[in-house]
Order: C-alpha cells, then sequence, then structure tokens
C-alpha cells in the first residue's frame, strides 16, 4: 500500500503527524470546547488515504464539549513509539495489515502486555476480511471492536468512535477514583504504622471485652494479640480503676459518647505508665452503644 514520503519511510524517517490542520477542517468550535483537552485519537494505517478519509469524517465530531486530536502513524513501530511517548491517548484506529500481515494485532498485544495500557481502547480495521476470522481475533486479543473498512461508513464510524470514547472516559474516571482510594488507603496505613510504634489501639464490644488490639498494646500487656482477644481491659489495667475515674469515663461514654483523660497503668516489666487516652462510643440505629474505640500513648513514665 502506498504511504506519504517513500524515501523518509524507507530511511526510518517518516514523520508522525500531528492533527495541527484538523482544527481548521473542523471549523469554528464553541468557546467551552476550546478549554477542554481534545480527545487524542491515534491513526494506525500504511494508506495515506485512510488517513485523510477518517479525518474528513470525524472533523467536526465533538463530544462532552471535546473536539478530537488526530495522531498518525503508518507501522506498527511507529505507532509504538506514538503510545510511549502519549499515554493518554483515548482511542486507536488500527489496520491489521501493514509492515506485516498481523502487524496491527502484535501492536494491539504489545499495548496491553508491555505498555500495560488497559485504557486505551482499540479498534481493528482490515480492507481484507478474509486473511483473519473476526471471532478468533475477538477472543484472542484485547482489542474493542473490529471492522472491514468496507463496511464502516461515515455513521458507523462516527457511532464506533463516540462509543468508545465514552467506555475511555467511564474507565479513565474510575481508575482516578481506584487511585484516590489508593492513596487514602496508602495514607491510612501509614498513620496505622505510626500509631502501632507510638500508641495502643484497642477495639471493645459492646461489654468492653476486646475485639482488637494493635502492636503497641500488646507489648504493653506482654502478650500476644490472641491471649488479648476476648478478656476485657482488666488484661491491660489489673487493678479497678480508681474512682470517680470510672464512674466519670461511663458517664461521659454513656451521655456524648467520648471521654478523654489520663490513666495510670503498668508495663510488661512493672513500670509505672501515665496513658493520655480517649475513648469513643460507637452507636447502633437505636442508639445503643455496639463498640468502643481506645487509643491511649504514654505520656510519662515512671521509675
Amino acid at each position: 500500500m502506498p504511504s506519504i514520503l517513500p524515501d523518509a519511510a524507507a530511511a526510518g524517517a517518516l514523520p508522525v503527524l500531528h492533527d495541527d490542520d484538523a482544527r481548521d477542517a473542523a471549523g469554528p468550535q464553541a468557546p467551552e470546547a476550546q478549554d477542554e483537552a481534545p480527545w487524542r485519537i491515534l491513526i494506525v494505517d500504511d494508506d495515506v488515504d485512510v488517513h485523510v478519509v477518517t479525518k474528513f469524517a470525524l472533523s467536526n465530531t465533538n463530544f462532552q464539549g471535546r473536539r478530537l486530536s488526530f495522531l498518525h502513524a503508518y507501522s506498527g513501530a511507529e505507532a509504538l513509539a506514538v503510545l510511549r511517548a502519549m499515554p493518554d491517548i483515548a482511542l486507536i484506529l488500527l489496520d491489521v495489515i501493514m509492515e506485516t500481515p498481523d502487524a496491527g494485532l502484535r501492536l494491539a498485544r504489545r499495548v496491553r502486555e508491555e505498555l500495560r495500557n488497559d485504557l486505551v481502547r482499540i479498534v481493528l480495521r482490515t480492507g481484507q476480511p478474509g486473511q483473519a476470522l473476526e471471532h478468533s481475533i475477538i477472543v484472542d486479543y484485547d482489542i474493542n471492536d473490529f471492522w472491514c473498512k468496507a463496511d464502516l461508513t461515515t455513521r458507523k464510524l462516527f457511532t464506533t468512535v463516540v462509543a468508545s470514547l465514552r467506555a475511555y472516559a467511564t474507565l479513565k474516571a474510575a481508575q482516578a477514583e481506584r487511585d484516590a482510594l489508593g492513596a487514602e488507603l496508602a495514607k491510612a496505613r501509614r498513620l496505622q504504622t505510626l500509631l502501632d510504634q507510638h500508641a495502643l489501639v484497642l477495639t471493645l464490644d459492646a461489654h468492653g471485652r476486646i475485639l482488637e488490639a494493635n502492636a503497641f498494646a500488646c507489648r504493653l500487656a506482654g502478650l500476644e494479640r490472641a491471649q488479648l482477644l476476648g478478656r476485657d481491659l482488666h488484661a491491660l489495667h489489673p487493678a479497678p480503676f480508681p474512682e470517680p475515674m470510672a464512674s466519670a469515663i461511663v458517664d461521659a461514654l454513656a451521655r456524648e459518647s467520648g471521654w478523654a483523660g489520663d490513666v495510670g497503668a503498668t508495663d510488661r516489666d512493672g513500670a509505672a505508665l501515665t496513658l493520655r487516652c480517649a475513648a469513643l462510643a460507637f452507636r447502633d440505629e437505636a442508639g445503643t452503644p455496639r463498640q468502643y474505640v481506645v487509643v491511649g500513648s504514654v505520656l510519662e513514665r515512671h521509675q
């Protein structure tokens, strides 16, 4: 198939074209479209006429207030270089047969497996459908659509492109949400690590029995986690809580669902400690306490 600048292509210097001129072809854009980054679409085909016709057919397309910006590659190798440089490409319109009979299929596999790009939508187009069985390609390769060029009318191309962009936008939003949740989870884990090093954290059931104890609490008690679970606070504080502190704690948790203050304790070596503690009560829909969380840090260690 013919290509632009065959001498340059033979030397490996065929340029990847950006869609600067497509803006003029698309005509004036609405003001809001100018403010949004365009959808990047990579056309990969060794036939220059396919690039021209595709760009012309989609030149006035606008989706979600964003215009289309076209990138062009004429071989699988060129396309891979573009995808490495621009990971935010939303859609690849990919010819199957280029420098080799399966160049497009090889590129599709490298995009998913080598570049680890699961977001970009890949639509295969072939001018010789008899050389590859459509159903086996869809099963064996992670592509999103498959068309014979002769069947892909302007209307079908428009529908395919818009559906692909919509799917890409949904996946992109989901990825952003996952990344945000991952960042929050990492922050929570760092906080948990810090707490485990410097503070005890206990979760108690409605009867004051230990449901969960962090590493600091276990070290303070000189017991394994399994030895603490199911026991009451006397595992950590053998002596009765002095009055009127015990009544004040119970009253504060009942009235305000929270209490803060200093508690005397001993560590596993028998050294006296002063713990600065905070306790919170969590209630069910009826207002009955169902769980308590206690956090404490060593304020003072007495010799």
